[in-house]
């Protein structure tokens, strides 16, 4: 794992961006700029750029941000417990530069039955067009 310091990642982000990404805050429901993104192409870590999602795995789960029902492969993304606001969950981070992304959900599509739900702010979106 790449880890930076804080003031790097401060002077690289954006307010937003560090907030959601470093000290895992979440963006607002229906927000962010890629919850509707309906074009092909790849969802990577805005932190460090490395590839975390495919849009062929993105779905309207109508949960207010982006959700997948699978990362590109497993071992792009870190998994670890959160019993933070007094709820039991799964928070989904970047395994190169530790970036929150999100969290996990088992109520996603047949597909997987996951639902990776992921803060806008924190992916950067390249499209196959």
């Amino acid at each position: 794992m790449n880890k930076k310091d804080n003031a790097y990642w401060r002077d690289k982000l954006s307010t937003a961006a560090y907030q959601v990404c470093r000290e895992q805050a979440t963006e607002a429901p229906f927000s962010g700029t890629l919850l509707h993104n309906r074009e092909t192409g790849i969802y990577s870590c805005t932190c460090c750029g490395q590839s975390l999602f495919s849009s062929i795995n993105k779905y309207d789960s109508g949960c207010g941000w982006p959700s997948f029902d699978a990362p590109i492969t497993k071992e792009c993304i870190r998994y670890l417990n959160d019993n933070s606001h007094g709820m039991v969950r799964t928070e989904i981070r970047c395994s190169q530069c530790d970036s929150h992304l999100g969290h996990i959900f088992p109520d996603g599509p047949p597909s997987t039955g996951e639902r990776y739900c992921v803060n806008s702010i924190s992916l950067l979106f390249a499209s196959d067009n």
